[in-house]
């Protein structure tokens, strides 16, 4: 996904994000090897004990990945895992890698490590480090990542500071809006109708999105309503009502053009549109899932979207979420060839959420099941054993790029599968809440399973089901535990439920 030395090359060339030749470059210093297993959440799953091996794993990987470098504007902070790129750090993979790291936050700072861009992008440009932003114009997924761990911690003098006083966030939207104010290179191009792009900013590196020319990309519009949408939620969330309703009106601005545009009611799907005449592309890949996520389309449209998932011969088969649709004529069945096909971790977890969004829940559990499988499968049975940057759209094995394997340890986003995934889809734990003081659980294993020292907010707990019909808990703190639709009360301390059914598929 990092590469175009000639990207590198204009980048090192552009004061904003010039290393300081004080400041050493990469003098890091990791933590001590073995120091996450106390902070993070324990899983049981008694039906398969290998996914909480590849989820341990996960961990693992990625806390060598938390780096300590003096004089950044967060230090430590999550490293992306590509140390062949140097001090490089990406936009999208920093607030994929948060979404896992909410389950430690303490321990792992990944929306910690987001105040680096800020800081650089938007803050005081006198600030030289020894780290650059790589395609700072990658996509826009600030406002999420800091709504999903706001869910977590409940910190709302952070989101406070950081909407009513920095506006880092509103400021970010704005530049996204007219990148041709403020730091450059960007490939990003904005115009009333969309924005233009390349493979690499949009995080899509060798995608066949631009075959036939030049294209306005539907995930950078949907992506900037999704800014909008989770900017007026944070905005809701700390009082300011006014704030929270001009950028709902601006969703709503971006919601319609969307729709408006790039919706096709022949194929029932969202496609990138030619910049000259607006036709649609016709090139299906998983960015025609932003939008649903955005929260931009109809239960209609919704039910239209999800076909191209379950179809074989489109997003879906054996091994879901492939990044081009599989009828396509430059899909690599051989390997996936990058984003020619292969199975990336980001946009299978936008899109498994996406699916959440709109009730298909049943469906976003099998396949993060068959994606979680394929990334175990490939773990215990491929060398070297581990975690990798994306797979193959075929078999339980890595994908390729220009031939050669892709990169290992990758966690990197790739630990959302064994980590997010497992909790959420597998486990079942799909919303945690911290605001609301809630745990919202969709019990759909029969085995004895659950998740010890899962912390949320000032809370603690513990919580089993035993394959039995029974649920214990134990907490520190009081809090509402939602099983399949039906709220229990927890009690600190000690706690059971019984007569509890798993929900049938």
């Amino acid at each position: 996904m990092k590469n175009s030395i000639f990207s590198l090359i204009l980048l090192a060339a552009t004061s904003l994000f010039a290393a300081d030749p004080a400041i050493p470059d990469a003098a890091n210093s990791n933590p001590p090897p073995l120091a996450w297993k106390s902070a993070v959440p324990r899983p049981v799953f008694d039906a398969d004990p290998s996914l909480v091996v590849l989820y341990n794993k996960a961990w693992e990987l990625a806390w060598g990945n938390v780096k300590d470098q003096p004089g950044l504007p967060q230090s430590p902070y999550m490293d992306e895992g590509c140390p062949d790129m140097g001090n490089c750090i990406w936009i999208w993979d920093t607030c994929f890698m948060s979404l896992f790291c909410k389950y430690a936050p303490d321990t792992f700072p990944g929306v910690g490590s987001m105040r680096n861009f800020y800081v650089l992008m938007h803050g005081d440009k006198k600030n030289k480090v020894a780290l650059r932003i790589c395609h700072q114009d990658n996509p826009p997924l600030f406002s999420w990542a800091e709504y999903d761990n706001y869910k977590f911690t409940n910190d709302r003098a952070h989101i406070d500071k950081l909407i009513t006083q920095e506006q880092y966030l509103q400021k970010h939207f704005a530049w996204f809006s007219n990148p041709t104010h403020g730091p450059k290179p960007t490939a990003l191009v904005a115009e009333p109708d969309g924005f233009k792009w390349n493979g690499v900013a949009s995080g899509m590196d060798n995608t066949p999105r631009r075959r036939d020319g030049s294209i306005y990309w539907v995930d950078a519009i949907a992506q900037q309503g999704l800014s909008a949408l989770y900017i007026s939620r944070l905005a809701d969330s700390v009082g300011n009502a006014e704030e929270a309703a001009r950028w709902k009106e601006t969703f709503e601005t971006l919601k319609k053009k969307v729709n408006d545009l790039y919706w096709d009611e022949l194929d029932g799907i969202y496609y990138d549109i030619k910049t000259d005449t607006k036709a649609k592309s016709r090139i299906r890949t998983p960015a025609s899932f932003w939008p649903m996520f955005a929260e931009m389309c109809t239960q209609e449209q919704a039910a239209r979207l999800v076909k191209h998932l379950e179809d074989p011969n489109g997003l879906g088969g054996q091994y879901p979420w492939v990044t081009l649709a599989r009828d396509d004529k430059d899909f690599n069945s051989a390997s996936g060839d990058y984003w020619r096909g292969a199975i990336w971790l980001p946009t299978s977890y936008m899109g498994i959420k996406a699916l959440e969004k709109y009730g298909y829940d049943e469906l976003a559990d099998k396949t993060a099941a068959r994606l979680l499988n394929q990334m175990n499968d490939t773990y215990k049975n491929y060398e070297p054993h581990t975690i990798w940057e994306c797979y193959n759209p075929s078999k339980a094995e890595p994908s390729t790029k220009r031939g050669k394997c892709v990169r290992p340890d990758f966690c990197g986003w790739s630990a959302l599968g064994p980590i997010s995934l497992f909790i959420e889809n597998i486990l079942g734990f799909h919303s945690v809440d911290a605001q609301k003081n809630e745990i919202k659980w969709r019990l759909h294993q029969t085995c004895r399973h659950g998740i010890q020292h899962l912390r949320f907010g000032k809370t603690v707990t513990d919580i089993l089901y035993n394959g039995n019909g029974t649920v214990t808990v134990n907490s520190d703190q009081a809090y509402t535990l939602v099983i399949n639709g039906t709220p229990f009360e927890v009690k600190p301390g000690d706690n059971r439920f019984d007569n509890i059914k798993p929900r049938q598929p």
